[in-house]
């Protein structure tokens, strides 16, 4: 049965708010993704791995706002807004600690320690990997593990089937809008699309520069699990995705709404229709009932918070909305600028890519690449959300790739690393939240599956705090990860000074440390001690035996992750002024560490004994963790061991087969921390002109965000460093990795640690004007082409300025 809704009387109200200064003019400028096509129609002359039944989303411009994201097509007759709300995902809890494992730990140490690899391995791959399911290899959809899902899409068919011409698509940056322009005969339409945190809705605005010429229906619906039905004045999708088990698990609802300018409205079970409209806005609003909260993860009010969303969105005016929606984003986008060219950005997007891929990179992709990382940060990461995952927010599939899910050997890292450089420190907050979340299942892991204390993770994890090792050993045994992830903690707290956040967090912090000081084996013959069994992620050596292996005692990855958290919790215990039994034990710990071993060949070994690998060009460079995102190798304190890292890193990259992005993203971090400018700035073209997308989504392949969360940070590190610290206070480098193509430029807005905001322009590759701001009042020095410049104590809120 069809309701007919009018507007008339009833709604005038309404009309005078939603519509007062609708058509919000934008300016060119460079920081916008733009094209003369639809997404169906964008050039591309690559194939898209892993979406081949769906290459468009490949050119859709994303939208978010922390919790809710959209894809947006831009097709004229027929525009498709795919749709994801960030706890969209289906599975639930699962037991997979193993209470079989800890009895052959120490039976595999010793095995290893007396060099019988393949016995090693072999009783490694039987007693020390996960029960049950675990995370469904890769394809967690249908298993109890779960996946990141779709929340499907919305269609809008327009009854207008006519010719365009004038077409234009595009997102700015500047204001997180998406706009649609074209002409059908001598009426010109737009479509202008944005996602509000303040109102937690999206909102659109259709609108004609004639009377009465929006005519089209909307339909809500996704691959599985749905159904619609109209309600208030609303078109609701709802469903209850499933919990891998063979039941259900979270349920979802998802609320669309029109109000038109003249025209009307009608609903159906499963349409949204408006006919004869001057303009028209949609308001729609999702959520779940999921919560971030061991062990229950469901109860949220999803219902009630659609609707509330929706009811607040609807009853305001489109300026408001808009401006309440640029204020809010541009507070975080706004921090931090970068220019490397005054030239016109006269070329679309998806032809400055396809000439990139010819090896015609434009400057302004550099530029467009720096900031559409934060952009893409900012749009999948706000405080109280959950992190951004392997895609961000935007998936379009039910079987997300890699499950769309949480990667702790690199990944989430990655996503995280230009949060606190490219001033967006609050976003990185979503990261502790996870973090914490794993304390108390990573606890009951640690006791089941290896007897020990404090809390362990994974390489895996998700929304439903798994924390015990994958399918297999040769990739699931990483049991670096909780000191990798704990990094960013100290990484914060150098940025921010926050003591707040380091009370609230050295639980977090202490646990991870209780787990290592439990789990660290002194190594027979050299006294040292060691951590193992454990991987190199997933990375093969030929064992003396000629058996391929993952698993050794004491690899260069586990140490180095663990003497970095070992020292920053020395750091933070020092901060908060505590100082025991433990704290001192674990300071003893450190010094007893086996360390970075330099190989006959002259660079870092992967493993503690030399071994060579079975594949020289592996993707992971986790044995040079301590170059970046550590510090224990930098270029100012440890010279022996810097050119020993850059051997390896050049071995690396010269044998790799392929491009993996985020592999090249996280080269360009590594050789910028190496001072080597130029092998940066060729794995940065690498990553734009082999592994991005019309919508400059970076590819592994498939698709995954974290490069572009790389890239941004690694453009960064070629600009600015603060990484090392000594007596005198932090370390601030300007343009310790400039290319030098990269003659003329200049930034802004970028954070060093220990409080500081730093600007420099420069050209002919030299620094002319440049400010070091302190936030916190803290002690530096300033370092540029090889020389230290001393800084007078910076009070908080003083500036130093460039003199030369």
């Amino acid at each position: 049965m069809k309701k007919q809704i009018r507007s008339i009387v009833s709604v005038i109200g309404i009309f005078s708010l939603c519509f007062t200064a609708c058509s919000v003019e934008h300016k060119e400028v460079p920081l916008t993704l733009w094209y003369n096509t639809p997404a169906d129609a964008t050039v591309a002359d690559q194939p898209y791995v892993g979406y081949k039944d769906d290459p468009e989303w490949l050119k859709a411009l994303p939208l978010g706002n922390g919790s809710l994201g959209a894809m947006v097509f831009g097709d004229v007759h027929k525009e498709r807004i795919q749709l994801n709300e960030e706890t969209v995902w289906s599975g639930s809890m699962q037991d997979c600690d193993n209470p079989e494992a800890a009895k052959h730990v120490d039976e595999i140490k010793q095995l290893l320690f007396d060099g019988k690899y393949k016995e090693a391995t072999e009783l490694t791959n039987r007693t020390q990997i996960c029960t049950g399911q675990g995370t469904g290899h890769g394809n967690g959809s249908k298993a109890p593990f779960g996946c990141y899902q779709t929340m499907g899409d919305l269609w809008i068919d327009f009854d207008n089937k006519s010719p365009y011409t004038d077409y234009r698509r595009e997102l700015n940056l500047d204001d997180a809008t998406a706009r649609v322009s074209y002409k059908q005969g001598d009426v010109r339409f737009k479509r202008e699309i944005f996602i509000s945190h303040p109102d937690q809705a999206m909102v659109m605005h259709l609108s004609a520069d004639k009377k009465q010429q929006l005519s089209f229906t909307c339909r809500l619906d996704r691959p599985e699990r749905y159904s619609t039905h109209t309600e208030n004045e609303q078109l609701i999708m709802s469903g209850t995705l499933s919990d891998g088990k063979g039941g259900d698990g979270l349920q979802y609802m998802t609320r669309l709404k029109a109000v038109p300018v003249n025209g009307s409205v009608s609903y159906s079970d499963s349409t949204l229709t408006v006919q004869g409209a001057d303009e028209v806005l949609l308001f729609l609003t999702a959520s779940t009932d999921y919560k971030l909260e061991y062990p229950t993860y469901k109860g949220r009010d999803y219902r009630g918070i659609s609707q509330t969303s929706l009811e607040k969105a609807v009853s305001q005016p489109y300026n408001q909305l808009y401006q309440k929606h640029v204020k809010e984003y541009t507070a975080y986008f706004n921090r931090a600028d970068l220019q490397l060219t005054d030239a016109p950005d006269t070329i679309p997007t998806d032809i400055k890519v396809q000439n990139a891929r010819k090896g015609q990179i434009d400057p302004h992709l550099y530029e467009q690449m720096f900031q559409y990382g934060r952009y893409l940060l900012i749009s999948s990461s706000r405080p109280g959300t959950m992190p951004a995952n392997l895609q961000g927010i935007w998936a379009n599939k039910l079987q997300t790739a890699w499950n769309g899910d949480y990667h702790t050997d690199v990944n989430i890292e990655m996503n995280y690393w230009p949060a606190e450089v490219a001033n967006l420190s609050e976003l990185h907050l979503p990261m502790f939240d996870l973090i914490a979340s794993l304390v108390e299942p990573g606890t009951k892991t640690a006791q089941i599956q290896y007897n020990k204390k404090g809390w362990v993770v994974h390489p895996i994890t998700n929304v439903w705090g798994y924390t015990s090792p994958g399918e297999a050993a040769s990739w699931g045994m990483h049991t670096g990860a909780p000191a990798w992830i704990c990094q960013h903690i100290g990484e914060h707290y150098r940025f921010t000074d926050d003591k707040e956040f380091l009370r609230k967090t050295y639980p977090v912090l202490k646990g991870a440390v209780e787990f290592y000081m439990d789990w660290l084996t002194e190594n027979p013959k050299t006294k040292e001690l060691v951590s193992g069994p454990a991987v190199s992620p997933e990375n093969t050596f030929v064992a003396p035996d000629g058996s391929h292996s993952q698993i050794s005692m004491g690899p260069a990855h586990d140490q180095q992750t663990i003497w970095q958290l070992f020292d920053d919790f020395a750091m933070i215990s020092n901060e908060l002024s505590i100082d025991d039994d433990f704290t001192r034990q674990v300071v003893d710990a450190k010094k007893r560490l086996a360390g970075t071993k330099i190989g006959s060949d002259g660079r870092i070994m992967e493993w503690a004994d030399e071994f060579p690998e079975a594949e020289p060009g592996h993707r992971h460079i986790s044995h040079l963790f301590a170059i970046h995102p550590g510090s224990q190798i930098n270029m100012l304190q440890t010279p022996d061991l810097v050119e020993a890292a850059n051997k390896s890193l050049d071995y690396r990259i010269q044998h790799r087969q392929g491009y993996v992005g985020w592999s090249s993203a996280w080269a360009i971090s590594q050789y910028a921390r190496l001072h080597q400018a130029e092998k940066a700035k060729k794995n940065l073209d690498d990553v734009i002109a082999k592994c991005i997308n019309p919508n400059l989504f970076t590819i592994c392949p498939p698709f995954q965000i974290d490069a572009n969360f790389g890239t941004t940070a690694g453009i960064a590190e070629m600009l600015l460093q603060s990484h090392v610290y000594d007596q005198e206070g932090y370390v601030i480098q300007l343009l310790p990795s400039l290319p030098t193509d990269w003659k003329n430029g200049q930034f802004s807005g970028l954070k060093a640690r220990g409080g500081f905001e730093v600007a420099v322009k420069w050209e002919n590759g030299q620094i002319v004007d440049a400010s070091v701001k302190s936030l916190l009042g803290n002690k530096c020095r300033i370092w540029y082409n090889g020389e230290y410049i001393q800084v007078n104590d910076l009070k908080k809120g003083e500036t130093w300025k460039w003199n030369k």
